[in-house]
């Protein structure tokens, strides 16, 4: 005795094979990404906390090459600007709605007022008023 299907049915199950891969992929890039900065920042800063405990333990590291392991960790400090909206979209955006140099000519200016509400949590609530209170 077989059940017939209905058409909905098919239908649902690539939705959620669609919805699967399209979190998969998201997951892949996050993934790829914190593997990049981490990878950098090891490469960046390994040899110079290395050094810094070699130097603690015998002196024997020339100040030249430990300024030169400083100044490459300084160099990955750098780098995550420039990393985070090759790898990030919204990362992206935000920084092409908030700096005058990305913003597209289409986009409006966002002003102070408006930029530091958002980030307050003030602005008119239904709730805050006298008379919704009494």
């Amino acid at each position: 005795l077989q059940v017939p299907r209905a058409p909905s049915q098919p239908a649902a199950g690539s939705e959620s094979r669609r919805f699967a891969n399209k979190h998969s992929k998201k997951a892949l890039k996050a993934s790829l990404t914190l593997g990049i900065l981490l990878g950098m920042f090891f490469v960046a800063w390994l040899p110079f906390f290395v050094t810094n405990v070699t130097q603690a333990v015998c002196g024997c590291v020339p100040a030249g090459f430990f300024d030169v392991l400083t100044w490459l960790g300084y160099c990955n400090s750098t780098m995550n600007p420039i990393i985070y909206p090759l790898f990030m979209r919204d990362f992206k955006r935000a920084m092409g709605k908030y700096l005058p140099c990305c913003r597209r000519s289409g986009e409006p200016r966002p002003s102070a007022i408006s930029l530091s509400m958002r980030n307050s949590n003030s602005g008119p609530r239904a709730a805050a008023s006298l008379k919704n209170v009494l």
